[in-house]
């Protein structure tokens, strides 16, 4: 009795530390965050700081530029969702087989997910440039376009532009992950579906799809979160321009806090997040069957 006594107590004891950092930097932040949601918490204005109920929240439910960062948000992560796993899934099908050359096509496809997104940002921002880009000259060069786009300052442009630069960026997480997976599906499966005389589609529909189902669902669940969640891109390729058209709510909230000083109103925008993860996270879990998801 002695004996585990003390043997939970050193166990309490090393996971001590670790509680206390967890405390100072992830929990407290966030508590205090969601308590700055229901003040008025101007950076410029300290004097002036008290609550104000839910007037944060109403103000930005009647702010254009909000509603329109929070379509602008569900367009950002479904069609970028959609283009990162399905081109990832491709590739991952193409370099599941042995090749010549394949380890060096792997560290092509695979080095993008090492750059950050702010530098990722900034390389789209010089190729989509309506002056210099290398974007514009090719489309010219082929003859599909007379006259330079401003991708990045036209506003009918600056969104799908800058989901072209995210989609690139996130191809290669799908490509790592399920690249695993489709290596992991025993190779007598398939040896059993030729017995069987399946063709390409068959085995794939049979065999490598379910195989693959709980991977799948974790990194479309998990990826969709980061997306949402992600403003780094935005940032470096438009700032949120022109005049806010590419704002999402991530982006929308550092804006209040860079150049507005407004902790009070970004904290609401990030509450409000918070909820929307949480209502799609059970959504989509409910939808795929979670327990599919086993121990990944």
């Amino acid at each position: 009795m002695i004996a585990l006594r003390k043997q939970r107590t050193y166990i309490l004891l090393s996971l001590l530390p670790a509680l206390v950092l967890l405390l100072i930097f992830t929990f407290y932040p966030f508590l205090q965050g969601v308590v700055m949601a229901f003040q008025n918490y101007v950076l410029f204005d300290l004097t002036n700081v008290r609550f104000i109920g839910f007037q944060n929240f109403v103000t930005a439910f009647q702010d254009a530029k909000f509603l329109k960062a929070m379509t602008n948000s569900a367009y950002w992560v479904f069609f970028s969702l959609t283009f990162q796993f399905l081109i990832g899934l491709s590739l991952a099908l193409i370099l599941r087989k042995p090749f010549k050359g394949r380890g060096v096509y792997q560290g092509f496809i695979f080095y993008s997910w090492a750059l950050s997104g702010f530098l990722i940002g900034l390389i789209w921002k010089w190729m989509f440039n309506s002056q210099m880009g290398v974007i514009n000259d090719l489309l010219m060069r082929i003859g599909l376009i007379d006259t330079r786009i401003g991708f990045l300052s036209d506003p009918d442009w600056a969104m799908s532009s800058v989901i072209i630069a995210n989609v690139w960026y996130g191809i290669a997480f799908f490509a790592i992950m399920l690249l695993a997976a489709l290596q992991s599906v025993p190779a007598d499966l398939y040896e059993a579906a030729d017995m069987d005389g399946a063709g390409s589609i068959r085995k794939f529909v049979n065999v490598t799809f379910p195989f693959i189902l709980p991977t799948i669902i974790a990194t479309t669940l998990l990826r969709a979160i980061w997306i949402f969640n992600d403003p780094t891109i935005i940032y470096g390729l438009t700032n949120g321009g022109p005049a806010g058209t590419t704002h999402i709510l991530s982006s929308l909230m550092l804006d209040k806090i860079i150049y507005g000083g407004d902790y009070g109103m970004a904290s609401a925008i990030g509450v409000t997040m918070i909820g929307i993860l949480i209502l799609y996270t059970i959504f989509y879990l409910f939808v795929t069957k979670s327990e599919k998801v086993g121990d990944f």
